[in-house]
């Protein structure tokens, strides 16, 4: 017996989603959009290329690209995203290849259910984009990129006399619908003090800021950034910007080039060497995710609020695993203290090491050594040095080879505060007084509008720290010897002042500054109320609305409640709003009729065919039965009187009175 061949699937299209096809294009492309920085370009202009072919397959009722080919390319963009990110695991890897698969989706969109599947691939890109930052302008995107999405999917099963109008008002009304649901378990939901998951956000020539190494003679051109590295809400008074010194991380090793540190050690040991006098500074420190291990704080603390937190025995304060998301954490500082009084001498050669190399520099130290005994005459010695020989402080600074040192001092003395903490640390270490040098931030621009501190990574600073006996480690900022306005004024404030200009800055406007300053304080209040409602801040929210000693369990039960109710609410209303329209009276008399009548109406049947049955087996109540028929149809579809339902109300009386 022959075999029965099946019907080879066609390739082809006909024109049937011509009407829903921009809709699902439209909402892919918004889903797209805050992945297109993150993305190389050759991954947008698929999209773009794929969308504009498929639009014309389907005005043109052409056929669909061949399986084959489509395997090729899906090869072949698998392979580049390994080419172009090395990994398809993380945000960017994850999110490119599942952009590139959508856009080959699209090459085989034959189907409406088709154009579901990438709806729902529109929903993932949407909610990925929420692990890499959730901005102040997350939440309309969200809600906007969600209602275009559903509409598309109504615009899927709708039929053709629904408008697009009609379907966008539906998505509407069902996002309004969840939206206090939303705002209930966003309030009432346990908080936890670190998220169920933690995703990192991903020569010549540097960018501002810190990293665990420093090489002045390899940096030919500092890019100043305006990202803020943290921000800081004080509870008195700031205090000056002399002594904004926000304590990062030290350098201890030198080789010549390059200054770094070792990994840092998670003890307590640097707290017990601290004495404090005055009083202290309390503030609450937002700080941007740094992929490091350090925490800023003003110079120093020594208290904190963060956990896993310690501070070790170089006085840097490090957390145990990187800083992968935004913490929110709260310090108190002194200005007026001393570490390290009494170190050890083994710890004193320690910090006076120096490999070979940078000779005149260790012999300019040598000749000051000889002149001056006290090693405070000799630190004020070479601060005078840099003060008064012809040093300038630049942002554009040459480059300076081998010996960087020397070429440094003797040759282009031109730099910025790498530069100086590095030559100054060499210089002390070669003068036989133990040094070391300093990463962190220096000073902060006040955002008079929201009454904090920003401090950006343009304000990223290196400065040195001797060790003296009776006082222990002193902290010596040889850039104000060469740059006072760097450190009294700071790098925000020089933008706008000739000094400045002198160091290669370019002053921006005024007004988008201040337009700038008003954003990032709405950016602050964003961050502190939504994106830091943490276990804290719920507590005492909670607090506030009348909840005594909140805990999971009153919360998780506050939870089940209001969103029992709300959903109680939210489905009478719409029982209420969708409930079927009322008959009318006079359809109910002639319901009335049909059960006097003892015989039973057909589906669909009309009143006049409904009568032609009747007469056959009550030929009795004809008559009236006819008036009531002709009066019920002028009733329910003629134009309205106000004597026709008395009238049929009194026909009824009448054709009960006969059957």
């Amino acid at each position: 017996m022959a075999r029965r061949k099946l019907p080879r699937r066609s390739r082809g299209t006909d024109g049937t989603l011509l009407a829903s096809l921009p809709w699902s294009l439209a909402a892919m492309t918004l889903a797209l959009l805050p992945h297109i920085p993150y993305m190389a370009p050759w991954i947008p202009i698929m999209f773009v290329g794929c969308a504009v072919f498929r639009w014309h397959l389907e005005r043109r009722r052409r056929k669909l690209p061949p399986a084959t080919l489509r395997v090729i390319l899906a090869l072949l963009g698998f392979l580049g995203i390994m080419a172009q990110y090395g990994s398809v695991n993380g945000i960017s890897p994850g999110t490119a290849l599942l952009s590139v698969m959508a856009s080959l989706k699209l090459l085989e969109t034959r189907l409406r259910r088709d154009q579901f599947v990438l709806l729902f691939i529109a929903i993932f890109l949407v909610m990925s984009s929420l692990l890499r930052e959730q901005y102040l302008w997350s939440m309309p995107y969200l809600l906007g990129a969600v209602w275009l999405i559903m509409t598309a999917w109504l615009r899927l099963a709708a039929s053709t006399e629904v408008s697009a109008r009609e379907s966008a008002l539906t998505a509407g009304r069902l996002i309004a619908y969840a939206l206090p649901v939303m705002l209930v378990m966003w309030v009432l939901f346990p908080r936890i003090s670190t998220p169920f998951w933690s995703i990192p956000t991903a020569g010549g020539s540097a960018s501002s800021g810190l990293s665990d190494q420093m090489s002045p003679g390899d940096i030919s051109n500092l890019s100043l950034s305006d990202a803020v590295a943290f921000r800081v809400q004080f509870a008195n008074n700031p205090p000056p910007p002399q002594q904004r010194y926000w304590r990062g991380l030290v350098l201890q090793r030198f080789n010549g080039r390059s200054w770094s540190s070792p990994e840092p050690s998670f003890t307590s040991r640097g707290l017990e060497r601290i004495r404090t006098s005055g009083e202290a500074i309390n503030y609450q420190v937002t700080l941007e995710p740094t992929q490091q291990r350090w925490i800023f704080a003003l110079d120093i603390p020594t208290r904190w609020s963060l956990t896993d937190t310690a501070i070790g025995p170089q006085q840097q304060l490090t957390r145990r695993k990187p800083v992968d998301n935004r913490l929110i954490y709260t310090a108190s500082s002194y200005t007026d203290y001393q570490t390290d009084v009494d170190l050890s001498e083994r710890a004193q050669e320690y910090y006076l090491h120096l490999p070979s190399g940078n000779r005149k520099t260790t012999e300019f130290a040598h000749q000051l050594r000889q002149q001056f005994i006290s090693d405070s005459d000799l630190i004020n010695a070479v601060m005078a040095h840099f003060r008064t020989e012809a040093f300038y402080y630049t942002l554009r600074p040459p480059s300076l080879g081998t010996n960087p040192v020397d070429r440094f001092m003797f040759d282009t003395r031109r730099g910025f505060c790498e530069h100086y903490a590095s030559a100054f640390t060499v210089i002390m270490r070669a003068a036989g007084i133990p040094a070391r040098v300093v990463l962190g931030y220096q000073g902060g621009e006040i955002n008079p509008l929201g009454n904090y501190l920003i401090v950006r990574q343009s304000d990223a600073h290196a400065w040195s720290e001797v060790w003296l006996s009776g006082h222990g480690w002193v902290r010596i900022d040889p850039t104000s010897a060469v740059a006072p306005e760097r450190i009294e004024s700071g790098i925000s404030a020089s933008r706008f002042s000739d000094a400045g200009l002198s160091w290669g800055l370019t002053a921006p406007s005024q007004l988008l500054h201040k337009i700038g300053l008003a954003w990032d304080a709405i950016n602050t209040r964003w961050n502190e109320w939504v994106l830091g409602y943490g276990p804290e801040n719920q507590t005492n929210f909670l607090e506030w609305l009348g909840m005594h000693s909140p805990d999971w369990r009153k919360m998780m039960l506050s939870l089940v409640v209001a969103v029992t109710l709300l959903v109680i609410a939210i489905s009478g209303f719409m029982m209420l709003r969708y409930r079927a329209p009322r008959k009318d009276a006079a359809a109910l008399l002639y319901k009335r009729f049909v059960r006097i009548a003892g015989i039973p109406s057909k589906a669909g049947e009309a009143p006049l065919n409904y009568y032609e049955r009747l007469i056959t087996e009550r030929p009795a109540a004809a008559t009236v039965a006819k008036k009531f028929i002709i009066t019920y149809l002028e009733t329910r579809y003629g134009p309205p009187q106000h004597t026709q339902l008395a009238q049929l109300k009194l026909l009824l009386v009448q054709f009960s009175k006969i059957t």
